[in-house]
């Protein structure tokens, strides 16, 4: 398929038959991506090799340019229009957990009921293809006229939020609009909560545990802030489109001589999910008066925010807090109004805009640049992170003319 548009294939933009008949065929190419995709292990980062498979399709399309950028992530251009937008989809997975809990190959996949399930499907590969084949399309078809659009398939998974921020402060790209490509069940989402993430560290004595009188068990000090935490939630905020604050003990780690000897160190991990009008800052704070008075500094305990600096498979780090605010794109949005409309233009269920419960790049996007974001992908966020990671593959072929036809649509509302 060639992305370009001749005089001949110049079409009304909001031409929707059109553009449903460009993308149906290119169905089974664009499944056929979609398989090739999730059968290429890309944990921990190690998104390289699916990059490239993704750049070799983008090349195939005539996108204007692909390439990697410092962190490792794959980009792609088409147009050169002054308004741009960006569709985001990361391609990075979690692990793939106890092999013995699949009944089927994680990667190769299987298909049932039109349904595939395969690491990665829904969270969050099953948007790149028709991100990549909608944008192809949308240029051929004239869609794109006044607009530059860039793909960007990145890594996401261990720090949301960072592959934009690079993006950004690297590459020298800031969009007007963001697609977010992780799971809607093919509905517009327009927003979710926030997060901070942060550690209570208790510093103790040790010992031998035949003789633990004279040690200073670190595990106990954190006992009575665990019971605490675990009690909390009906005192953090609400708000009625993001819904309650969430706050949950993610991990424990200990430091001893040996497993008969009394813990010297014990941290512990808390992931706090903040809804609208909860600062990081007060949180932590929150935390810190949860330890007991006779436990606190200066009895060795004390709480921190977490920072991420992790180097990517290409080396490259950014180091960042681990801050991640709460964002929502207001309903009447002509982002979200357009979303809404090609929806109805393609025959999807009427629907009110709706919010993810977990977090996506858009922390970075719509939280901290202030760049208008919605979310739009087949799939359903409940099956991620699963054995059951699925995504039906009717609605990775149906997302590809929701992502052609949003920029002419976002068009005619701006116009």
């Amino acid at each position: 398929m060639n992305g370009r548009q001749t005089g001949s294939e110049r079409r009304d933009p909001l031409d929707v038959a059109a553009v449903q008949g460009g993308v149906e065929a290119y169905r089974e190419l664009l499944i056929r991506f979609m398989r090739e995709l999730v059968a290429i292990p890309s944990m921990d980062g190690q998104i390289g090799e699916v990059g490239a498979r993704i750049q070799a399709e983008m090349d195939a399309l005539d996108f204007d340019a692909t390439w990697f950028d410092p962190m490792g992530n794959i980009v792609g251009r088409i147009g050169d229009g002054p308004r741009v937008i960006l569709f985001d989809s990361h391609i990075d997975t979690v692990g793939i957990g106890d092999p013995e809990e699949w009944e089927w190959d994680p990667f190769e996949g299987k298909i049932e009921d039109g349904i595939l399930y395969a690491r990665g499907a829904s969270d969050e590969k099953g948007s790149t293809p028709g991100m990549v084949y909608g944008m192809a399309i949308a240029q051929r078809l004239g869609l794109l006229e006044g607009w530059t659009a860039y793909y960007f398939g990145n890594m996401e998974e261990w720090c949301d939020g960072l592959a934009p921020r690079q993006l950004v402060q690297e590459e020298q790209i800031l969009p007007d609009y963001v697609v977010v490509g992780e799971p809607t069940k093919m509905q517009v989402y327009r927003g979710h909560k926030g997060r901070v993430e942060m550690q209570v560290i208790a510093r103790g004595k040790s010992a031998h545990a035949a003789s633990n009188e004279l040690g200073d068990n670190a595990i106990y000090k954190l006992l009575p802030v665990i019971k605490a935490i675990s009690e909390l939630e009906p005192a953090l905020g609400y708000d009625p489109f993001l819904g309650p604050g969430k706050i949950t003990v993610t991990d424990m780690r200990v430091e001893t001589p040996s497993i008969n000897a009394v813990p010297n160190r014990c941290t512990l991990f808390i992931d706090r999910r903040l809804t609208f009008g909860e600062r990081p800052a007060d949180e932590i704070a929150r935390i810190h008066d949860l330890i007991p008075p006779e436990h606190r500094e200066a009895d060795g305990i004390s709480v921190a925010l977490l920072q991420y600096a992790d180097p990517s498979y290409t080396g490259y780090v950014m180091e960042v807090d681990k801050i991640f605010p709460a964002w929502a794109l207001k309903p009447d949005h002509p982002l979200v109004r357009a979303g809404l409309e090609v929806c109805r233009a393609l025959g999807l269920p009427d629907h009110e805009p709706g919010k993810w419960d977990f977090s996506t790049n858009g922390v970075f996007w719509a939280g901290h640049a202030g760049i208008p974001t919605i979310g739009f992908a087949p799939g359903d966020e409940k099956t991620a992170h699963t054995v059951a990671d699925s995504v039906p593959l009717d609605d990775v072929v149906r997302s590809t003319a929701f992502y052609a036809l949003l920029p002419a649509m976002l068009r005619r509302l701006l116009d």
